[in-house]
């Protein structure tokens, strides 16, 4: 017996003999867990959500929470040993502890497919999964990312000899599994510490849930081909979905090897990463036959790009530098044809990449599939890319569209990732847009190289740069390249597939090849792709090789090192604003914010950038010059009152940044304009045009100083700056608002007398030639506008093309309308006809299957004029047929126009329960903003509190009276904005 307690403490015999039979019972206890070390209960997700982790919630925000069928009661295990409680530790951080490296992944997944029952709720896969991995710290928990996944089993087997892993491996006991939800991690208790710089084994069997609702980890597609309704499978992963599908090592720098295996119903076909290994069959416990597809092991790639599909498509496929390319699609669609585009260009631009590159695209084929459902996107999986269908088939008849040229400029993107992003990926998500903003710069190279005649700045300021400068601001809150450490949660992941990653990334790629050159660029960017091939990077590596490419000559000399200049854009949020004063030459630069503030201090953006200045005079292109101070003086620039000189930033708007000038400089560039528009390049125009628009909207310059610009128009033959011109003097409110009254006749003097030269040019071609328009992207993205606008203005030629086009389709339905001003015709046809022309456009869209035509249908019923035919249509949506229009809110697209805003609130006091079921109770507050958005004074908004007070919640309440006072302020000052606009459009028509 040991020394007495030195405070004296007493133990009855009775008591000793309690507590020597309690510490038999727990020797006892970890007898049987020490017997049962591997075994992992079957213990679904959803019931340790309020056990494993600390703080775990109870259901993860925006992900389904599936309902996992769990299997027989467990004995006395280690389920019985789980705590409540979890003390801090390493599964509350997002990123994995560095313990192990991943080598290889050994995976088979069966999915219960069959193409006889596609009535099954609640599909499952089971799956089994072997990872080699290479200890790198001794530990005894082992983390792995895994969601909505019930564990079977769990075994660790090592350390692994090198030469005969099967003979000699051992086995590490699991004492406890558990989940730590909120990081989504698998953890695994060892009964003892993994050996540094040793080779285990992770075996792990599992099952999870199909996705029907979600595009995400594995998910159910149902469709209709040849007449049949069928059903395929498809996984996307990136960014964080693989661990929806196996359990994994889920970082994009935990690059491993993939021998994958897909067991499926011997009617379809299985797809992956890789080309077709072998194939047998086995039988389930019920005697049905399956059949086993095992791949060729794939490069070294990060979990996001693993790839399967299992589907009962046709393909069509080439060679393309003895490399098979094939596309998959619809039978129906191979049939007709639609796969035929795809297919054509695709070995092309891979072809020109790997040149480009002098890297060979390292597959041994590439599949291309279109999915029915793939919510209108794209992924880039190494040998198994994976398009919506409409990104990717075209019918051969569809020559009127801007599609030929949209799906040239996706299927670019995907390939230009199979180097940039496959090849060479982000160290972590903090720099996708080192993957997104490259793959989307490269688009434009691509399509210009194979389609010189395309207008390439015009095109990347409509389809990229322009987007993002009207969302991009001081204020917004998040710069391109983020610190790892500002991430706390999984979902700020998926949050970063943004307008900046894609846009603002390419347009900054842009830049960056603007100020050095084509040859620096491209080889700075082979060093690099080179040096990381199947490896990962860090924004940083980018830089210090454009570094040294930059070191490697002498014709380029920059301020700052490539680093110093590209990281005042990645690490900082916003874009500048240039301000020339040509009267001196002083240059200065701030940052734009949304509606300038006089007392700037207010605000707290102290950082400047390093800005590249290229630059005309007088349309000759000057040197290149930086602006790396807040403020700077460039005497080359000065220009006199008296001279017919004028100076323009930012040569073909490759700088990512606006330009203001002083009201010398404006000047000069408006009389330039009167005088000879044509002198200044087509993108300076539209350059001139949306910058001045912009800053005159956020208080930098006068909306008077934006209008002077507009005076030259009648000389203006290029629709792409029509349409910019558009976009911002007819916006949406303008057109809607009937209290226009007072602007509207003003504007539609002005506009028309101006509009009649490119409105001839292009009605003409509508009438007499519109197959010309099939090689004019520009004019297939504007005339929508062009033609819109003219018809707002009451223009009676267009109004008239309107009737014609509409009854030549209503006598003769082969003769369609022309794509591009489709949306313009039917509303006109629609606003200008009656209940006949409105009940064929019914009968139209209840004999149409294609979503995107029925939305488009949907809408233009909508243009009525007629009280009545609006009720009968909003009655019909809610009441007569409500399983029709599910792809639009028939209430809120009536209330967009004048008249309807009227109707649809009359409506709305007598039927606002029906429209609550049919559209959902938000739909009420999405309404009321609707017809709300004219209001200007608190007493309308008091009417339409009156007006909605039995239709919503307290909480809705509150939230509609602080939305509409917010609009009630914007249309104030577009109140100003437009009496100023009338004044200016008195003093000039």
């Amino acid at each position: 017996m040991g020394p007495p307690s030195s405070s004296g403490f007493y133990v009855s015999r009775a008591v000793a003999l309690l507590l020597a039979g309690l510490a038999a019972a727990l020797l006892l206890a970890l007898a049987v867990l020490a017997s049962l070390y591997g075994h992992c209960a079957r213990v679904p997700p959803s019931e340790l959500r309020d056990r494993g982790a600390p703080g775990a919630a109870p259901s993860l925000p925006g992900r389904q929470e599936p309902t996992s069928q769990p299997g027989p009661t467990p004995e006395p295990d280690v389920a019985a040993t789980r705590r409540n409680w979890r003390p801090p530790g390493p599964w509350d951080q997002l990123r994995l502890p560095p313990w192990l490296l991943p080598l290889h992944y050994e995976l088979e997944l069966w999915p219960r497919l069959r193409p006889d029952d596609l009535s099954a709720s609640a599909l499952r896969f089971t799956g089994r999964v072997n990872i080699t991995v290479r200890c790198t710290a001794a530990t005894a928990r082992l983390l792995l990312h895994s969601l909505f996944l019930d564990c079977e089993s769990a075994e660790v087997r090592g350390p692994l000899s090198p030469d005969a892993r099967e003979a000699t491996a051992g086995r590490v006991s699991v004492v406890e599994l558990w989940f730590a939800v909120d990081m989504q991690y698998l953890v695994l208790e060892l009964g003892e510490a993994l050996q540094p710089g040793s080779l285990y084994e992770l075996q792990l069997s599992f099952s999870g849930p199909v996705s029907q609702d979600t595009r995400e980890g594995l998910f159910l597609n149902l469709y209709t081909d040849q007449g049949e309704r069928r059903a395929l499978l498809a996984s996307q992963m990136e960014p964080t979905f693989a661990r929806n599908v196996f359990p994994c090592f889920d970082e994009p720098a935990l690059k491993a090897t993939f021998n994958i295996t897909i067991i499926h119903h011997p009617r379809y076909v299985a797809l992956s990463n890789m080309p077709k290994l072998s194939q047998s069959e086995k039988e389930d416990v019920n005697g049905s036959k399956w059949t086993v597809t095992t791949f060729h092991t794939t490069p070294h790639m990060p979990t996001y790009l693993a790839a399967f599909v299992i589907c009962d498509y046709e393909h069509i496929s080439r060679t393309e530098r003895g490399k098979e390319i094939r596309i998959w699609a619809r039978k129906d669609a191979i049939a007709d044809g639609n796969a035929d585009f795809a297919l054509n260009i695709t070995g092309p631009i891979f072809s020109f990449l790997e040149d480009l590159f002098n890297i060979s695209y390292p597959l041994p084929k590439t599949d291309i599939i279109a999915l029915p459902t793939f919510d209108n996107r794209a992924m880039e999986n190494w040998g198994l890319l994976i398009f919506d269908e409409s990104l990717l088939l075209l019918q051969p008849h569809d020559k009127l569209t801007e599609k030929k040229i949209m799906i040239s400029y996706i299927v670019s993107h995907e390939i230009g990732h199979q180097w940039f992003g496959n090849l060479v990926t982000m160290n972590w998500w903090n720099n996708i847009w080192l993957n997104e903003g490259f793959a989307s710069y490269f688009e434009f190279g691509i399509i210009n190289h194979f389609n010189p005649r395309l207008p390439r700045n015009e095109i990347f300021f409509s389809n990229i740069l322009h987007g993002v400068l009207r969302e991009d601001h001081a204020l917004v809150s998040r710069a391109v390249s983020m610190k790892v450490e500002n991430f706390t949660e999984t979902n700020e992941i998926n949050e970063l597939f943004d307008l900046f990653t894609y846009n603002k990334g390419a347009s900054l790629a842009r830049m960056l090849s603007s100020f050095l050159n084509e040859k620096i660029f491209i080889s700075a960017l082979k060093s690099y792709l080179e040096t990381f091939s199947y490896s990962n990077a860090e924004q940083d590596d980018l830089w210090r090789h454009f570094q040294m490419a930059i070191d490697d000559q002498s014709e380029i000399l920059l301020p700052a090192t490539v680093k110093s200049i590209m990281d005042s854009w990645t690490h900082q949020s916003g874009f500048p604003v240039i301000t020339l004063n040509v009267s001196t030459g002083v240059m200065k630069q701030e940052p734009f914010y949304l509606g300038k503030v006089k007392n700037q201090t207010l605000l707290t953006h102290n950082d400047t950038w390093i800005i590249p200045i290229l630059w005309i005079k007088n349309g000759t292109t000057q040197s290149l010059v930086w602006l790396d101070k807040s403020s700077k003086v460039f005497p080359e620039m000065q220009i006199s009152d008296s001279d017919h000189d004028w100076v323009i930033l930012n040569l073909n708007m490759t700088g990512y940044y606006r330009v203001n000038y002083d009201k010398l400089g404006w000047k000069k560039l408006n009389q330039q304009l009167e005088k000879d528009p044509k002198a200044i390049p087509v993108i300076h125009r539209l350059q001139l045009v949306d910058d001045a628009f912009s800053l005159s909207k956020n208080d930098y310059i006068e909306i008077e100083t934006a209008l002077d610009l507009t005076k030259y128009l009648a000389e203006e033959d290029e629709i792409i700056v029509w349409h910019a011109v558009l976009m911002n003097l007819v916006t949406r409110d303008l057109v809607s608002d009937g209290n226009n009254h007072d602007i509207y006749p003003l504007l539609k003097k002005y506009l028309l007398k101006r509009l009649m030269s490119i409105w001839n040019t292009y009605s003409t071609i509508i009438r007499e030639n519109v197959a010309a328009l099939q090689e004019d992207y520009l004019a297939l993205i504007s005339l929508e506008k062009v033609f819109g606008t003219a018809c707002w203005l009451g223009l009676e030629d267009c109004l008239q093309l309107s009737r014609e086009l509409f009854r030549n389709w209503m006598n003769h339905p082969e003769n369609e309308i022309p794509n591009p001003i489709k949306n313009v015709i039917l509303c006109y046809g629609i606003a200008l006809g009656n209940d006949k022309e409105w009940d064929f456009l019914l009968k139209i869209y209840n004999n149409n299957t294609k979503e995107e035509e029925r939305i488009q249908l949907a809408y233009a019923m909508s243009c009525s004029k007629d009280p009545w035919i609006l009720n009968r249509y909003m009655d019909y949506a809610i009441t007569v047929s409500p399983f029709t229009f599910n792809e639009t809110n028939v209430i809120e697209a009536v209330a967009a126009s004048e008249v309807g805003r009227y109707v649809a609130k009359d409506f709305l006091i007598n039927n606002w329960q029906a429209v609550s079921e049919r559209y959902g109770t938000q739909s009420l507050v999405t309404l009321l903003y609707v017809i709300g958005r004219t209001i200007s004074t608190d007493l309308q908004i008091l009417e339409l509190q009156q007006f909605c007070s039995n239709m919503l919640e307290e909480h809705q309440r509150l939230t509609v009276q602080a939305k509409l006072q917010t609009i009630k302020n914007e249309n104030l000052k577009n109140k100003e904005r437009s009496a100023r606009i009338a004044a200016w459009l008195r003093k000039n028509t």
